[in-house]
């Protein structure tokens, strides 16, 4: 590495934010990036750690200490180069990713680990500032055609993978614009929306051909897509929200949180079609699930200026140390602390919602919640009892159900003839991605089921490769870990 005790000298640093006062008053990303020379620094604490467990961390593979040092030493086009060899999308994660890369950094043993996040965003943010990032259509073309469903991370990076094979992709995405929940589900404030734009500006330069407002399924007979294409790739992804069936989850104003997530991302990108309006404005609000969504319907309400804004998670809380019985390198379950839970939510933990309570014109007028208790028993999961007496009774008007998903959508599925596991994810081998039905492929979340957007685009160009190989009999494709060709 460049600087060998770069680790003792340089302490961790990421971007700040704007104050919450300045943020809260619109949907603009509110970081403020780190100087060049910081960056340099941050880029300087990546060890010489001889075995990188960040590598395993990352469901990509990226090699982060590659980059990192090239940072170090000035070399962004090099280390734009490095990055985009394993990661189709750093605008993405460099944003949104939780980063298991850096739960797994040697350095975060016993010191704060490397801001690797950080540095992946500020690489490809340099790099489109500087131009670097351009079209790299295929010379030539196979003719194999490919149909791709769904325009989220997973769909995307299979599309431009199997785009610089030389096939000719086609993708369908049944919203009005690419990105899937990229475009409808994060906030505008975590990622504008011209990050997608931008990239996408790139792909179709690339070749790759884009369908919106074409639902396949509904729109287009899926077998129709088997017939017209040499191979068909599903990444719908994991949509199929999590309901909670208690008394009152009918009432007016109990709310899926992607209903409330999307309808507002349409009306940040100037849509005024939005049917039924859903806001958060003078509201006491209730968010139901502790996760990112919840977190992201947090910062939304409070940007549409709701009286309150609570929290409800049904786990116990959790330490910001890392857990005894989750050791490095492996994923922690640790509290985490959002920007969004930061601009004014409360939180409470071990909490159970019992009932919704309606007024006479049915619309939501409060909630009744109990304390809860996890009871583990060696060798059994945990199990859920009630704490007597502690019910109670709280005032809102909007609860917003945050609790993730429970599987894909099946209708493409049932068309085709899919086999399909008990939680709706479509299985396909571990081996090719190869559904039971030969040439139909399946990627991201609606093969494994929710997951993050590292592991998404990881699924897609693992597919990728697969369906190269099945197209043609082989591939130059790469497999995690393997890189790519030199490439910006």
């Amino acid at each position: 590495m460049g600087k060998i005790t770069g680790f003792l000298e340089f302490e961790r640093k990421i971007e700040d934010y704007a104050p919450v006062e300045e943020r809260i008053k619109n949907y603009k990303e509110f970081t403020q990036p780190l100087k060049e020379t910081e960056l340099k620094n941050q880029g300087a604490r990546c060890m010489d750690c001889g075995v990188p467990f960040c590598h395993s961390g990352c469901p990509l593979g990226n090699l982060i200490p590659d980059f990192n040092d090239a940072v170090y030493k000035g070399k962004w086009e090099k280390a734009a180069t490095i990055l985009h060899s394993t990661n189709n999308f750093p605008e993405f994660t460099g944003r949104l990713c939780p980063a298991p890369c850096e739960e797994a950094c040697v350095l975060g043993i016993n010191e704060d680990p490397v801001s690797i996040e950080n540095i992946e965003k500020n690489i490809v943010e340099t790099a489109f500032s500087k131009g670097w990032i351009t079209a790299q259509p295929p010379k030539t073309r196979t003719g194999k055609t490919v149909a791709v469903i769904g325009s989220g991370p997973a769909g995307l990076a299979t599309a431009q993978q199997l785009n610089r094979a030389g096939h000719l992709v086609t993708v369908f995405e049944r919203d009005a614009k690419v990105g899937g929940l990229l475009r409808y589900g994060i906030p505008d404030f975590k990622m504008e929306k011209n990050v997608i734009d931008r990239r996408l500006e790139v792909l179709k330069e690339e070749g790759i051909i884009f369908k919106t407002n074409t639902h396949i399924g509904v729109d287009i007979d899926a077998n129709t897509l088997k017939e017209d294409f040499d191979a068909v790739v599903l990444s719908g992804g994991a949509t199929v929200r999590r309901n909670l069936p208690i008394k009152g989850a009918d009432l007016k104003g109990v709310v899926q949180a992607m209903d409330f997530l999307k309808q507002n991302n349409k009306r940040v990108d100037g849509i005024t079609d939005l049917g039924e309006e859903i806001k958060a404005t003078n509201k006491d609000v209730i968010v139901i699930g502790g996760g990112d969504t919840g977190s992201d319907c947090i910062g939304t309400s409070i940007r549409h200026g709701a009286n309150s804004v609570s929290n409800f998670e049904i786990m116990s809380k959790a330490t910001p140390e890392r857990p005894a019985d989750q050791p490095w390198p492996f994923w922690p379950m640790r509290l985490r602390t959002s920007s969004s839970h930061k601009e004014g939510a409360e939180r409470f933990f071990s909490i159970s919602t019992k009932e919704f309570i309606g007024d006479e014109k049915g619309n939501l007028k409060g909630l009744i919640t109990a304390e809860v208790e996890w009871i583990k028993t060696p060798g059994q999961r945990p199990t859920l009892k009630e704490v007597p007496g502690t019910e109670k009774e709280w005032k809102c008007e909007l609860v917003l159900l945050a609790m993730g998903f429970t599987g894909s959508e099946m209708t493409v599925a049932q068309q085709l003839g899919l086999e399909a596991d008990s939680r709706t994810n479509i299985k396909a081998s571990a081996k090719n991605y190869m559904t039971n039905v030969p040439g139909v492929f399946v990627a991201g979340d609606q093969r494994r089921g929710q997951s993050l957007i590292v592991w998404a685009i990881s699924e897609g160009r693992q597919a990728a490769h697969h369906v190269d190989v099945y197209l043609t009999g082989s591939s130059t494709l790469p497999l995690k870990g393997e890189g790519d060709l030199p490439r910006v």
